[in-house]
């Protein structure tokens, strides 16, 4: 397992603990000390798990509204806990970082396979898919992706045919 996966796997916990629970701020800091000491006691994810967690509590009210949007079929409340956080952390990294979009939904997709049910990754896939869809800018991020590493390789052969001469 990757440390990024890893760290977003321990974002989830963090996330659905934290939602299970009523969304008591001052829990927030206990869910992720206790869940770094229960699955990754040796783990430093250089504050990668923090961030998740508290870009998404500070941008909730929007992702949920997302959410709504996206996941036309389903209110928010009868989204399952575990589906709804994912959907959470997908749709922020998407938003608002600078994670490589196709990264991010397919990380959300597998975390989905591993702690939801049986369609939750196809639902994940379905939702955060439609917002990469809708939004130019989500996508003009791998284009950029793509760009940067077509420039990569051919600076490469040029390097390649240089030292050939």
């Amino acid at each position: 397992m990757s440390n990024r996966h890893l760290s977003r796997t321990i974002a989830l916990q963090t996330l659905f603990a934290w939602d299970f629970n009523g969304r008591k701020d001052g829990d927030i800091e206990n869910i992720i000390a206790d869940n770094f000491s229960y699955f990754a006691p040796h783990f430093d994810d250089g504050g990668f798990v923090r961030d998740l967690v508290f870009g998404v509590k500070e941008k909730i009210d929007e992702i949920d509204s997302y959410i709504v949007k996206y996941a036309t079929e389903w209110p928010l409340d009868q989204i399952t806990a575990v589906d709804r956080n994912i959907l959470r952390l997908g749709m922020y990294e998407l938003l608002y970082t600078e994670t490589p979009p196709r990264v991010s939904i397919n990380e959300a997709i597998e975390v989905a396979k591993s702690f939801g049910g049986n369609s939750s990754g196809k639902f994940v896939n379905g939702v955060l898919g439609a917002l990469y869809n809708d939004k130019p800018e989500i996508q003009n991020r791998d284009n950029k992706d793509e760009k940067g590493k077509n420039k990569e390789e051919e600076k490469k052969e040029e390097i390649k045919e240089d030292t050939n001469k």
